[in-house]
């Protein structure tokens, strides 16, 4: 059980001795994190297991249970790397519940790991995880325990620590008999609905008693005969650890579903058990118990997460509040001193009543009360949360009876009990019905001891762990987040000095050892993970490498040999740095200047001077990557180098129209490169670029956008830099001389709008297969022809010119599909192109405008017949292009036709008018055929199919292999009707529907026609069964 909700999750030393088909992490994987100021550990969550760690949690914090585990050495347990072998005798489970409680204890980071644990428990189901809670997994983790330390000294380990005996007895009024049966438990599970707190639930558990009488009486064994008689329960043996189950989950049968109490219920930090148990003789410190764990439920009756609050009783954590929660708590300890006891208003019902010596007060007459005693009306205090003082009495049955007209109300007897004063409650010790036990309950609420008192309280919340006050215990008594297991220890329980603040204390020495050289080790991988880290890979740039022209750095030889790469901790300083590239650089002269540079389309670019020896690299900016440039700060190569970003080189496109049109039809252009400084003035640019009366235009609009305009700078633009008018790398401008203007149109006096939008398309190149080519970028606008394309692709793939008059260019889909070839004298626009679509240059000459380039296959399946391609005339008829298409496939003969292909790929509509042509019938390029076996009906004419119907009525007891028809009985077997078409090629003799044929008839007949065809088909079938 337990398994398949565990991810596979170790923690780090957990590969020491990891099991079979374990896999160890990562060397380059990060070590975990070390433990935070607490110094204490939490338990990973791995994947719902949180209930599981709140429960691991509580047993490490026992020291007895802790301290007894660790006293079994490896000569009872054996040892963990014996497990593999197969007459060795390891107990599994103890030694890995050592091995994690030693991780939590001494190793340093912040969260264990329980795979190990799970594992050796075979924790293995996913349906079993889901049905346990944490009092099931405590007696589940017992039991399994119990049952691995058998013929050990640890064999009575849970016994001793957790065991207890309940008696419960039954007394005969008459003969005074005494019937007792005794059970032993591990956990007390007690009542919350409709119960105030702890100490009531234990009254009504074991001081109460249940009276056989009237109608419901018990037969005495001594008497023979039905007698009233009383039935109560006691605490016989109580354990060193009382472990207390709230039973918080329960069914409403009204509304057939479960739910959970969330009502007030408070529990003591300490409680004496005397009154709730058997023997009262000894002294009071044998019954007080101290409160040390706490698990908490957060969420519903179907779903939720467990953490624990744990009292540190060996103080080996580091407990500490924040000082702004002391000031606070100090603030809200001061306001509520005086105010407590109007807070809560059950309480301050209670007092009331206790006080009065009448048994019942009127209920009209209570918030006068209410009002003298503490000051405060009802309605001002509570009515807005708790509602009316009448509905709130009714709603607290347990607490408060009525009288029959419900005028009067007061406490019920055993509340009573909890408010009387010290000499009311020795009264009680005459009292032969409450065992002469004195109860020694408190008048107010239980408050609880504030953590100044020294005992030290932690939130546990998987790998999480803060400390937390005492008091914040009382935030548990009620709601969606409320205790759910309470544990306590005995008072008389005491630890001895030494153990206090010593994680170590009683830790065998194996395990001590163990731990030294997982903590040495991890502390190296944290060392080594910090480096790495922190550790940044600069690359140094030197200017002997380098030379300055058309605005930019570029290197004098390969990018490889112009660049040193240095590692260095980004937490050293500049100084250390320029250190570290004089030792690389032992020749170096004169002055070393680190600037950073940034490599941009036009070369490399300088920046801002590192400059502060005593600074930090993290702090000047210097990141992994980092491309650092080392020169004199003046010139490289003896050329002046302008730094900052004021003078960034930008690559413009320049495009110009070209002197003549390839393609006979649309516009073309020729295009080139030309670097500028970000900060040249757009005039001198103007100059550089555009003849005298030449015109500049940019594109205005990004490259997503299906309408591109180009806008003409104007002559007040000429002042602007090219950084400010918004020209950056891979910016397009277009310059057209005075007689290319009639391109331009003029709107609302500004010239705006070139006629066409100048972008690109991919081409690949597809004549060569057996090397991987990169697509090339062919600058296009939606009138380029597809000529033109084709040419400049050659050109920039650097092919033969030939390949001109024997290729073509077909789209290339998504999956990589080869489409239909784009004719060659259509335009980008005409090809429903667009602009960044990829192109496959490939073999093969391209359909003109007036021919299809059609796909087809021989049948419907794709897979046993390979798609083919082929050129026709959208004149061509459906027979010549399926003539066509058979020669092309090899098939020969008239017993064939074309049907579409439908959107299933499968084959659809068929091409019945074999004269039409294709353009007639809208058949499109790109379209699939199917060329199918078998001949269309004449015109006019319609092809049934007839199937018979089998009667299941008319079949008889053992005829499984014969049909009968209309009464007449025929062999299955024979009936194999062959039939060219749509008809199948064997028949299903299980099936009442079976196919006989098809009938060819005008589609002008008559129904009886039809009928009498079908009579004939039938006797002809009946002969052929008789004379088989």
């Amino acid at each position: 059980m337990f398994g398949d909700l565990f991810e596979e999750d170790f923690s780090f030393i957990s590969n020491n001795h990891c099991g079979k088909g374990k896999k160890s992490k990562p060397r380059d994987s990060e070590p975990p994190a070390p433990r935070d100021f607490t110094n204490l550990s939490g338990i990973k969550n791995q994947g719902g297991t949180c209930y599981l760690n709140s429960l691991l949690q509580t047993l490490l914090f026992t020291p007895e249970f802790r301290e007894a585990l660790f006293s079994l050495g490896p000569e009872e347990l054996g040892t963990l790397d014996d497990s593999s072998k197969p007459d060795a005798k390891v107990r599994i489970i103890p030694l890995q519940l050592q091995r994690l409680f030693a991780q939590l204890l001494l190793l340093d980071q912040q969260a264990a790991s329980t795979t190990d644990l799970t594992e050796s428990f075979g924790w293995n189901s996913h349906e079993e995880m889901r049905q346990h809670d944490v009092q099931e997994l405590n007696r589940i983790l017992f039991s399994a325990l119990e049952t691995s330390l058998v013929g050990t000294s640890g064999h009575d380990l849970i016994n001793r620590l957790y065991h207890g005996i309940v008696v419960n007895q039954i007394v005969c009024k008459e003969c005074k008999n005494v019937s007792e049966r005794q059970e032993d438990f591990l956990d007390l599970t007690v009542a919350v609905k409709g119960i105030a707190g702890l100490e009531e639930a234990l009254w009504n558990m074991y001081v109460e008693e249940e009276y056989f009488e009237n109608e419901n009486l018990y037969r005495c064994g001594a008497c023979d005969k039905l007698v009233e008689a009383s039935k109560s329960a006691k605490l016989r043996k109580l354990p060193p650890f009382l472990t207390i189950s709230l039973l918080r989950f329960n069914f409403d049968f009204e509304k057939c579903e479960r739910y959970k109490e969330t009502s007030c219920y408070t529990f003591p930090i300490q409680i004496n058990l005397r009154p709730f148990c058997e023997q009262t003789e000894m002294d009071d410190s044998e019954y007080m118990y101290e409160l040390f764990s706490v698990i908490i439920h957060k969420g519903g009756c179907y779903g939720g997460h467990y953490h624990v609050y744990i009292r540190d009783v060996d103080e080996l954590g580091n407990w500490q509040l924040q000082e702004e929660d002391r000031l606070i708590e100090d603030k809200l300890l001061r306001e509520t001193e005086n105010a407590e006891e109007i807070e809560n208003p059950l309480a301050v019902l209670k007092g009331i009543f206790s006080e009065e010596e009448s048994k019942q007060i009127p209920v009209d007459q209570l918030g006068q009360r209410l009002l003298e005693k503490k000051g405060v009306s009802w309605n001002k205090k509570y009515r807005k949360q708790y509602g009316a003082l009448r509905k709130y009495l009714q709603n607290h049955p347990q607490i408060f009876h009525f009288s029959p007209d419900e005028n009067k109300v007061g406490l019920k007897e055993k509340q009573k009990l909890l408010f009387m004063s010290d000499s009311q409650r020795q009264d009680l010790q005459s009292r032969p019905q409450k065992n002469d036990v004195q109860w020694k309950a408190e008048k107010k609420p239980t408050r609880l001891r504030d953590s100044s008192a020294g005992h030290h309280w932690f939130d546990l919340n998987d790998s999480k762990v803060q400390p937390i006050k005492e008091k914040d215990i009382e935030k548990q008594f009620q709601g969606k987040e409320s205790a759910y297991m309470l544990f306590y220890r005995k008072s008389q329980l005491k630890r001895p000095p030494e153990a206090r603040g010593n994680p170590r204390y009683q830790i065998p020495e194996h395990l001590l050892n163990e731990m030294n050289a997982a903590n040495t080790e991890l502390q190296k991988k944290r060392v080594e993970c910090d480096s790495a880290n922190n550790g940044i890979d600069l690359h140094l740039h030197l200017s002997s490498c380098y030379k300055f022209h058309n605005g930019a750095l570029h290197p004098s030889l390969t990018w490889k040999e112009s660049v040193v790469d240095l590692t260095i901790d980004r937490r050293k300083t500049l100084g250390d740095l320029r250190q570290s590239v004089f030792q690389m650089l032992e020749s170096w002269e004169g002055d070393m200047i680190l600037s950073i540079a940034k490599p941009l389309p036009a070369g490399l670019h300088l920046y801002q001077i590192l400059d502060g020896d005593e600074l930090t690299l993290d702090g000047v900016g210097l990141a992994d990557g980092t491309d650092v440039f080392v020169w004199n700060g003046k010139e490289v190569g003896g050329t002046k180098v302008m730094t900052g970003p004021d003078h960034e080189p930008v690559v413009v496109n320049v495009l110009r129209l070209a002197e003549y049109n390839e393609g006979g039809k649309g516009q073309h252009f020729t295009e080139s490169q030309h670097v500028f400084s970000c900060s040249t003035k757009l005039g001198d640019l103007h100059r550089a670029l555009a003849p005298s009366g030449g015109i500049i235009l940019k594109n205005s609009a990004g490259p997503d956008k299906e309408a591109k305009n180009w806008e003409v700078f104007r002559e007040e633009d000429m002042k602007e830099t090219v950084k400010s008018v918004g020209l950056t790398d891979g910016c397009s401008v277009l310059i057209l001389d005075s007689h290319d203007q009639s391109f331009v149109n003029v709107s609302s006096g500004n010239l705006t709008a070139f006629t066409y939008d100048i972008s690109w398309l991919q081409v690949k190149n597809f004549c060569r297969t057996e090397d991987e080519e990169k697509p090339v970028k062919i600058t296009a606008t939606i009138e380029t022809v597809m000529s033109d394309i084709k040419r400049k692709a050659i050109r920039e793939l650097q092919l033969e010119e030939e390949l001109a008059n024997d290729s073509c260019l077909r789209p290339v889909s998504r999956n990589g599909k080869l489409l239909s070839p784009v004719p060659e004298d259509y335009t980008v626009k005409e090809a429903e192109l667009k602009m960044g679509s990829l192109l496959g240059l490939c073999h093969g000459k391209a359909p003109t405008s007036t021919q299809l380039f059609l796909y087809f296959i021989v049948g419907s399946d794709q897979n046993a017949s390979p798609e083919m391609e082929i050129v026709v005339e959208e004149t061509a008829s459906v027979k010549e292009c399926l003539n066509l298409m058979l020669e092309k496939s090899g098939l020969s003969g008239d017993n064939w036709h074309l049907r579409r292909i439908d959107w299933c790929y499968e084959a659809g509509e068929a091409l019945s008018q074999e004269n039409a042509t294709l353009k007639e019938l809208n058949v499109c390029r790109g379209d699939t055929l199917v060329i199918t076996e078998g001949k269309l009906p004449p015109k006019g004419f319609l092809k049934i199919p007839i199937w018979w119907f089998k009667s299941s009525s008319h079949r008889k007891h053992g005829e499984n292999a014969e049909d009968k028809v209309n009464g007449l009985t025929y062999k299955m077997e024979a009936l194999q009707v062959s039939s060219a078409g749509d008809s199948p090629e064997y028949i299903h003799t299980d099936m009442d529907l079976c196919y006989a044929g098809s009938i060819e008839i005008a589609g002008e007949a008559s129904l009886e026609d039809l009928k009498m065809q079908y009579v004939l088909i039938w006797h002809l079938l009946l002969c052929h069964v008789q004379w088989f």
